[in-house]
């Protein structure tokens, strides 16, 4: 919960617009009601039977992870990921390497 708490200060800070935060489903509530309580948009997905991704921060964010309307990131086409890594804050430059990778394979 340390990491989760984290990515709060991050996101209220403007380090970051949106997150992707992976825990237990049995955390879900606790998570919830504190993003609820932050007055912080959110999803939720299953990953599996004992985990969640929660995708937090920005409404804007937020609803675009909505509308893409993916369980599951490995459904993600390569435009998508791109899109996601980007909005994730990752390297552009090694968004734009894996994405060239996924368009050729």
């Amino acid at each position: 919960m340390q990491v989760f708490c984290h990515h709060i200060y991050e996101y209220k800070k403007g380090v970051r617009n949106l997150i992707l935060h992976t825990l237990e489903k049995s955390k879900m509530d606790i998570v919830e009601s504190r993003l609820s309580r932050e007055n912080i948009d959110y999803v939720i997905y299953s990953v599996d039977d004992k985990k969640i991704n929660i995708f937090f921060g920005a409404d804007e964010c937020v609803e675009v992870i909505k509308k893409i309307n993916k369980k599951s990131l490995v459904d993600y086409s390569p435009e998508e990921d791109f899109i996601l890594g980007i909005m994730l804050g990752y390297d552009r430059k090694k968004q734009c390497e894996r994405y060239l990778k996924m368009k050729v394979g």
